[in-house]
């Protein structure tokens, strides 16, 4: 088969444009397979986060934190103005 130059590049273009074509496609893919993954953990760790938060105001409930004392602060020395 004798294909002309022009010939020869159009195919090396298309073939260049289909892979190009296919690789996007194939990284869309990969990135919402990586957003849905992060999107579901995001969900279970928000759900974990107020789980913790409803035991750890049942638990305050039950056993209120004592208050704290503020510590007094030490007077500091008054100068003497010359």
């Amino acid at each position: 088969m004798n294909k002309s130059p022009a010939r020869s590049r159009a195919d090396i273009q298309f073939a260049s444009q289909s892979r190009d074509a296919m690789v996007k496609d194939e990284v869309a893919k990969q990135r919402a397979s990586v957003d849905a993954k992060t999107a579901k953990l995001k969900a279970l760790r928000m759900a974990r986060d107020e789980e913790q938060r409803v035991e750890q105001a049942r638990l305050d409930a039950i056993n209120p934190p004592k208050p704290v004392k503020k510590r007094m602060a030490a007077k500091k020395p008054q100068q003497i103005k010359a």
